[in-house]
């Protein structure tokens, strides 16, 4: 449900337009250094104000409420709050009786009988997603010599970073929305992470993926790209005694489980499902298709704010497996 984890445990709660978002994380071993400092960059990369992402801008100052002691983490569950200030939960009254296209009003109002928080999307709003970011702040620290490298190698079918500027603009102009492929690289992964078959690393980590909302895809190193190879061409050769290979075509994982080179991840955001141009989708007081034009504020490529999420997870997924694997160890 809203829970994920074996051994670093996550438990995320709150709606957009609550009086809060956030996260419990549990499995923190004692004594690691933290303070609210330590969000601040990651919280940035998330934050909205940029071209492209949406003119709702909240301070996102995160509140440790509890865990951490003297500045350092005391091995308890690690409350992290983020209070929801900037809100117009009016522009979502008329999405009760006309739910938008390809988003989780109507999904969620059938599932939960209509007692669903629709303001902002709810639960199922990216503003949830501080919790991941904030959690992946923490993993990361769990997961000493282990880098990250992120960035956007498609932006709405353009893999030229040169154009990306003006795609956005178009966008913006348009009022439409636009998705694109988010690359991820972890670098100094330790060998031997993931469980075979069912918790396999890449199970582990495509499930945290596609717990982010408008992630519809994933590939693991060179990914799809590899139909056309044989296997002569797609094994990655081991050329010396710490299992550095000569390509990373398999992504940094063997049998569910890390090689020890670089973890590479694609991930596919789709295109924001709000949108400011008029779209015919059904209305149920009227029972007809109608015109509905969405209201409120929203990102024209959430991509943009998604790549420091779809890292998070990332580093989740790579703590937990993590210390699973050190569980065994004597």
């Amino acid at each position: 449900m809203n829970h994920f984890g074996r051994l670093f445990q996550v438990s995320i709660f709150g709606e957009s337009h609550g009086n809060a978002v956030g996260i419990v994380v549990d499995g923190v071993k004692p004594g690691i250094p933290l303070t609210e400092e330590d969000f601040i960059s990651d919280l940035q990369r998330r934050k909205s104000g940029g071209l492209g992402t949406t003119p709702r801008v909240e301070a996102d100052e995160v509140l440790i409420e509890s865990g951490v002691f003297n500045g350092y983490t005391t091995g308890a569950p690690i409350l992290l709050r983020f209070t929801n200030n900037n809100t117009r939960s009016k522009d979502y009254t008329n999405l009760v009786n006309q739910p938008r296209p390809s988003h989780a009003d109507y999904t969620a109002h059938v599932k939960y009988n209509g007692y669903n928080d629709y303001r902002g999307g709810g639960h199922f709003s990216g503003r949830i997603t501080l919790g991941i970011v904030s959690a992946g702040v923490i993993a990361k620290k769990m997961l000493k010599g282990v880098s990250f490298e992120t960035k956007i190698s498609n932006l709405n079918g353009e893999k030229d970073p040169s154009k990306f500027q003006d795609i956005l603009v178009e966008t913006v102009k348009n009022k439409d929305s636009i998705g694109g492929i988010i690359n991820i690289k972890a670098t100094g992964v330790p060998m031997g992470l993931g469980e075979p078959y069912f918790d396999s690393l890449e199970s582990t980590i495509s499930h945290l993926m596609f717990s982010i909302g408008g992630v519809k895809g994933i590939e693991f190193g060179l990914g799809f790209d590899g139909v056309s190879l044989k296997g002569s061409q797609f094994n990655d050769e081991i050329i010396d005694e710490n299992g550095t290979t000569r390509t990373n075509n398999a992504g940094g994982i063997c049998g569910g489980i890390s090689n020890g080179n670089p973890i590479e991840v694609k991930v596919f955001v789709k295109p924001t499902a709000s949108i400011g141009l008029p779209q015919q989708t059904y209305n149920f007081r009227d029972k007809k298709v109608s015109e509905l034009v969405i209201e409120g504020r929203h990102d024209a490529a959430i991509i943009l704010r998604a790549m420091v999420v779809c890292e998070a997870a990332l580093a989740i997924a790579l703590c937990d497996s993590y210390l699973v694997n050190n569980a065994y160890k004597k």
